[in-house]
């Protein structure tokens, strides 16, 4: 079945949208999704009407709009893991006071569900609904490691391998050997991988039937996230969170 166009168009123009929490003007927007500006602006008319996109009177940018929280209301409410992980995430964050993410995967890309901040001040670029790669944060070997080998091999070959920054994993062979590390282990690292200064320690979500559904990570700056912390505090904390968070899902260990 075809797409339809204009529909197709709206939604790029959504999706561009949300790259821009502050919003963006009309002529960077049509440029980035190849559209002419009178197309452009004829599509945000339509979703302006309808409050999935407002535009700020000052200084005409466009941004999305409240309508889009109110479709997503039941989608949320029901990740029954968004709930129960919450107020074990919220405690070890607490504990650790240090950010904590708790994440899917979605198309072969990490999927922010929620984020609970640290009190401490630190600048990352993660948000709930943003997506990062798999092959280069904790939380995305973690995910990448609980798969059967049919899905692991189809998620590896759709990864385009790009340096992030000097310690970035940019090889398939050397994410094989790095997901085998962290079966072996039971937990993963973004050792400043993704972001620079940034370093995270992820563990397992598991269901059930134990099988890995999310993950979570203790994030933080790396002079903070020392190896030596992770070592000899962090691991065991994200280890015990992990298992009383999975025992809620019905996991048996």
């Amino acid at each position: 079945m075809s797409n339809v166009q204009s529909l197709e168009r709206a939604l790029t123009l959504l999706n561009v949208l949300s790259d821009y929490p502050d919003g963006i003007q009309i002529t960077r927007l049509s440029d980035q999704v190849g559209l002419s500006k009178s197309t452009t602006h004829r599509l945000l008319s339509t979703l302006l009407n309808m409050n999935y996109v407002v535009k700020d009177g000052e200084t005409e940018k466009y941004k999305l709009g409240y309508q889009l929280i109110y479709l997503s209301r039941n989608i949320l409410s029901n990740v029954t893991v968004i709930q129960i992980a919450r107020p074990f995430l919220e405690k070890l964050s607490e504990d650790v006071n240090e950010t904590i993410h708790l994440c899917i995967e979605d198309k072969g890309q990490v999927m922010y569900v929620d984020k609970i901040e640290s009190n401490q001040t630190i600048r990352m670029y993660s948000r709930i609904g943003s997506k990062a790669p798999m092959y280069c944060t904790g939380v995305g070997k973690i995910l990448l490691s609980g798969m059967s080998e049919a899905e692991y091999e189809e998620a590896v070959s759709k990864i385009d391998f790009i340096s992030k920054t000097a310690k970035t994993i940019t090889t398939k062979e050397g994410l094989k050997e790095e997901v085998e590390t962290v079966k072996k282990q039971g937990y993963a690292l973004d050792n400043i991988e993704n972001e620079e200064d940034i370093r995270c320690i992820a563990v397992p979500i598991w269901d059930f039937q134990g099988k890995v559904i999310a993950s979570f990570s203790i994030s933080g700056p790396s002079n903070r996230v020392s190896m030596e912390r992770v070592n000899d505090e962090l691991v065991k904390k994200a280890r015990d969170t992990s298992i009383n968070i999975s025992r809620h899902l019905g996991y048996r260990d």
